[in-house]
This record gives structure tokens, sequence and C-alpha cells, in this order.
């Protein structure tokens, strides 16, 4: 009640059955496709493949970024967006996972309630909430009832900031099978035995915006059954979230077991006060971790609107149709020139050093990363464009030597980044 109070934990009979049925479904659907991938992230300038298997799906042009990797969304379906899945099961995977989505949305709103509740009352024994409450109503009623008891509880404002804190634009999928690893790392503070996730924040969200997370694993009853009133500490045959406070090994952690279906929120700034890890159990496992991800540049939205700021440096002669650049001003740039690298080394090659892989899903992806290269092709040919400026005799040394000079600072950094990509 003191140091983890703002986590709060659901059972699986408490969701309805037929969300269970649906989400589950869509899990094995995504695996029998093969559409779970290790990833390939950079820790501290080394190569890693990570030991989970992960597909990101969420918004339309949304992406994902951690590690320096940036994932990109298969499209859940969207209205106004016309998604090609490769197959009506994928499609229907998607769709469990919006509804999935859309389910633990309305219970963080309600926990974040109860919480501003109990600290208004300042009844602080009730710091953990019982999340049983009202899980059985449905999707539709619990949608009127958080609004209503938002108008009567929570001042406006604070049922917006609760709603965008809360509003998630994408999961990240995660399947393991235990089994099939050779090595997991202990884990190092309390004894608490495999580790399928190391000790981490989740990195690249809203700020104060809650994690919600959903668990499956596929234990039979021998798993299910193994006699934890004999064991010590926690039972190694069961999966565990992991909670520790961050740079703090003096308070306890805890280790709280995920049963299939089960599911937990990490509400307000727990995710950054707090360190989680994920502890293997037996048998394999799947689960969808909602997140508001920070997308302030990672949409593809985002990205087009840079594209065109600096495109717009570039005119086209209307008898010889010659390019030429509108200002070689310093500042102007620097700043086409910055872009040039963001749309090659934050777009074009995270997208396709992975591979083809969202084509086992969907083909969505293709239209805007062949037009982002087209963009790509004319800010090359910008470059090619201030070189030979610069290299004109009549222009001033003074006003050479300040372009030059920023110049070759961005195309150093983009020397440096294409040795280092073409290394991964």
């Amino acid at each position: 009640k003191t140091k983890y109070s703002k986590l709060i934990f659901g059972k699986s009979d408490t969701v309805p059955e037929e969300l269970h049925q649906m989400v589950q479904e869509g899990f094995l659907t995504l695996r029998k496709h093969d559409c779970f991938f290790q990833d390939l992230v950079r820790i501290k300038g080394k190569d890693f493949v990570t030991p989970v298997s992960r597909i990101l799906i969420g918004n339309p042009g949304c992406t994902y970024k951690y590690l320096n990797t940036r994932l990109f969304t298969v499209p859940w379906p969207t209205e106004g967006y016309d998604v090609n899945y490769c197959s009506p099961e994928i499609h229907d995977a998607c769709k469990a996972l919006i509804r999935l989505n859309d389910y633990l949305h309305i219970e963080a709103v309600k926990a974040l309630q109860g919480q501003n509740l109990f600290e208004t009352k300042e009844m602080k024994d009730t710091a953990v909430i019982d999340s049983g409450h009202n899980f059985a109503t449905s999707l539709k009623e619990k949608g009127s009832a958080s609004k209503d008891q938002s108008s009567c509880c929570v001042p406006e404002d604070d049922y917006l900031s609760l709603k965008n804190r809360t509003s998630y634009n994408l999961t990240l999928l995660n399947y393991m099978d235990p089994l099939q690893m050779l090595y997991l790392k202990q884990e190092p503070y309390f004894g608490m035995g495999n580790m399928a996730v190391s000790w981490h924040h989740d990195e690249n969200l809203v700020e104060r915006s809650t994690v919600a997370v959903y668990s499956y694993s596929c234990e039979g009853s021998a798993v299910e059954e193994s006699n934890e009133q004999e064991l010590k500490g926690r039972d190694p045959a069961v999966w565990h979230v992991g909670l520790k406070v961050a740079w703090d090994v003096e308070t306890p952690g805890i280790a709280i077991p995920l049963h299939r279906g089960d599911f937990y929120l990490m509400l307000d700034d727990l995710n950054m006060t707090h360190q989680h890890c994920v502890l293997a159990g037996l048998s394999p496992r799947f689960s969808s971790t909602h997140r508001v991800a920070d997308c302030s540049r990672g949409t593809l939205q985002y990205i087009f609107g840079q594209c065109e700021l600096a495109l717009q440096n570039l005119q086209t002669d209307s008898d010889s149709k010659a390019l030429s650049l509108k200002s070689l001003e310093t500042a102007v740039v620097k700043q086409v020139e910055e872009i040039h690298n963001e749309v090659e080394f934050e777009w074009l090659r995270q997208f396709w050093f992975q591979g083809k892989r969202y084509l086992k899903c969907t083909d969505w992806w293709l239209k805007p990363m062949a037009k982002l290269e087209e963009f790509w092709r004319k800010m090359e040919i910008m470059t090619g464009l201030v070189l030979s400026e610069v290299r004109k005799k009549e222009r001033i040394e003074e006003q050479r030597h300040e372009t030059i000079n920023c110049f070759l600072l961005v195309l150093t950094e983009r020397q440096r980044l294409r040795k280092e990509w073409t290394a991964r």
C-alpha cells in the first residue's frame, strides 16, 4: 500500500469471457502466421537480438522506438483507413486487440478515478483498489458509466487528462517459449529466478501515462497444479511480473503471479518511479502491452510534414526544368540536411533493415515508404546543389565558410551513420 499503490491487478475471471476468447484466438493466429519477430536492438553501441519475439499493432502510421530500434505498427482496423490484411484471420486478430485496447482504456480510467477519489477523501487504507468491481458489465455500458462517473467526481480538465493518459495508441505484443531458450538471466537483487525480460522502464511514452498488460500463458493443468504451499518464494512454473522501486534495493521487490487471462495496470508515474521485469514460467506465454506512445516525432504525418518543409527550399525553373535552391542561408541548409538525415536513418533504414517482415501481415507501409524514398531522392539532389554552390568562386568567402562548416557537420554525421547501419 505504501510503495506499490499505483499497481492495479485484475484477475482473469473479471474480464468478459467473450473478450478472452477473441484475444487468445488472435494471439494463436498471429503465431500460426509467423508474425512474431525477434528484434535487433542496440545497447551501449552493441547489437543484440531480443530473447522475446514481438509485433507492434496500433493506430495506422504510428511507430514505437525502443533501444534504437523503430517498430512500425501493423494497423488495427480503423475507420477511414483502408488496410489490406494478408488473411481474414489476421484482420480478426487485429480487431480483437483493438477491442482489448478499448476495454483496458476504460479499466484504466476507472482505476485512476478511484485513486483520485481516495486521495480527496484521504482514505489511505483503500490505496490498492479492489479491481474486481463491475468487470462483467458490457463495454458499451462501461463507456457511458465511466463518462457519468467522471462528470460527478472529476473536474472536466482532469477527465481530459485522464483520457489522454489512458488512450492507448498501440500495443506491443510479446511471445516467448522459455523451454526454447538455452539461457535466461537470473534476477540479481531478490533471487526471483529466471527473467524473460530484465529490469527496465518502458521508454518513449507520454509522461505519466498508464501502461496496461494482458497476459496469456498457454499453461496445461500440470503446470497450474504445482503445489504452491511447499515452495518458498515464487512458483517457478508460473509467470510473474516483478516490480521494484527504481535505484533502491532496500525496499523489497514484489513478484505477482500471472495466470492465463490476468492483467495489470501501471498507473500514473509508476513506470518512471519503479522498474519492472518479467519472470519466466515454464509454459509459452503471450502478452499484450498497451501504451500511450509519444508519437510527436514518430508518425507518418509528422515525417511527411518535415519532408514538405525541407522541399520548400527546392525550386524548378519553369522553362528549363532545372532544379535550384531558393536559399543558401546557413539555418535553411542545416535544417534541410538534418531532415534528410532523419528520413534516412529514423525511417527508411529503420524500416528496411528489419527486412520485409511486416509483409506477413499487411502491405500497408509500402506506399508511404515509397513516398518517403521519393522525398529522400529529392533531398539527395539538394545536397548536391549545396555542394556545387559552395564550390563557385564568386561566392563571398565568409558566407562560404559558414555554410561549409554547418554543412560538413551534418554530412560527417550522415557518413558515420551510414557505416553504422551497413554494419547492423
